[in-house]
């Protein structure tokens, strides 16, 4: 569901220019599967510079998302209009419903599946597709061809988050209120998200942001081998996750979304990934693993307001039960303090 090429993406008001992250992607040594702990897929890899505006482009048709109890779209009925995305774990396309012009994402998952494990995938699906929230990308439908598995998800024409810098704290805020709704809403139904990452986080050219792959990375840690990953995923994890020793090795999934959340968020604000200093310039899983686990939790530069400050160490604590819950963080005077209804002057500034 992320835009392939730069000149399609539209510039977001309030996001400066976008930076190139910090490489991510060596490759973690073989470990006992028995003991290992399944880690989702790395994001694809994107351009990171902003395109042409988005009156440039030939708006695509947008209609109301399809409700979870309505017959789905029809694979047959689906067009495949451009590649937008691909990872080791698939390919996204952005397709086209013939008969109303509706857009949607198709995520293409590699490799066949045993039987039994088909099943489990189906039901996984199911329980998405069942999920309805204007903060959460929703499931449409899934197909199976060719031994392909393929989900048919909401299209965002904004793409993601990943490489952004969102200098304004106004704006900020409702990207980080929009995401914890979404998280409130998932983990309300005991969903627990697992890959919370700026990659995972899209949005559209009204400033909607939604959750994308809050099922689709957990349908993928099951089914593919639990090492199979990168430096880049790993990068965004807990450090209980991480080692699993810690907090007397009860891992609390939610306690890790929220962790994921406010590594993100910072990320945001700055402009690069928060651990960057701590990590050596070549950025290896072994320094970057460490200084997760081992050094003191990031935090928001003195430049940056009381309230945000405070935020984010709210959701960066070491010990997982000191953090707080979505819930709790929409609370938080970052987010009360800075309603929507003060964005459009904040950002046009």
């Amino acid at each position: 569901m992320r835009p392939g090429p730069a000149h399609v993406r539209a510039a977001q008001p309030g996001i400066a220019s976008r930076r190139r992250m910090r490489d991510l992607t060596v490759p973690l040594p073989a470990r006992d599967p028995s003991v290992a702990v399944p880690l989702p897929l790395p994001p694809p890899s994107a351009p990171s510079t902003v395109g042409a505006p988005s009156s440039a482009l030939a708006a695509p048709t947008f209609g109301p998302p399809t409700s979870s109890s309505s017959q789905p779209p029809s694979f047959s009925d689906l067009e495949r209009v451009r590649r937008i995305g691909s990872g080791s774990g698939g390919i996204v396309w952005m397709v086209r419903h013939r008969p109303t012009g509706r857009h949607y994402a198709l995520k293409v998952i590699y490799g066949n599946h045993e039987d039994s494990v088909r099943r489990q995938i189906l039901r996984e699906i199911e329980i998405l597709r069942t999920a309805d929230n204007p903060f959460v990308v929703q499931c449409h439908a899934m197909y199976d061809r060719g031994g392909e598995i393929q989900i048919l998800l909401e299209f965002m024409d904004g793409g993601s988050l990943e490489g952004c810098r969102i200098t304004s704290e106004p704006f900020l805020a409702d990207v980080a209120r929009q995401v914890l709704a979404g998280l409130a809403y998932l983990h309300r139904r005991k969903i627990v998200h697992r890959d919370i990452k700026p990659s995972n986080l899209l949005i559209d050219s009204g400033r909607r942001v939604k959750i994308a792959d809050f099922g689709v990375s957990r349908i993928l840690a099951q089914t593919m081998d639990p090492c199979n990953s990168s430096v880049g995923t790993i990068a965004y994890m807990s450090p209980e996750r991480i080692n699993t020793d810690l907090n007397h090795g009860v891992y609390d999934g939610y306690a890790g979304d929220i962790w994921s959340f406010g590594l993100s968020i910072l990320e945001f604000y700055l402009g690069r990934f928060p651990f960057g200093e701590n990590l050596s310039r070549q950025g290896d899983w072994a320094s970057l693993m460490f200084a997760i686990c081992y050094s003191d939790p990031p935090e928001a530069p003195p430049s940056a307001s009381r309230e945000f400050r405070d935020f984010i160490s709210r959701c960066l604590q070491k010990e997982p039960p000191r953090r707080l819950t979505a819930i709790q963080l929409l609370q938080h005077p970052f987010i009360t303090n800075n309603q929507p209804s003060s964005l459009t002057s904040s950002t046009n500034r």
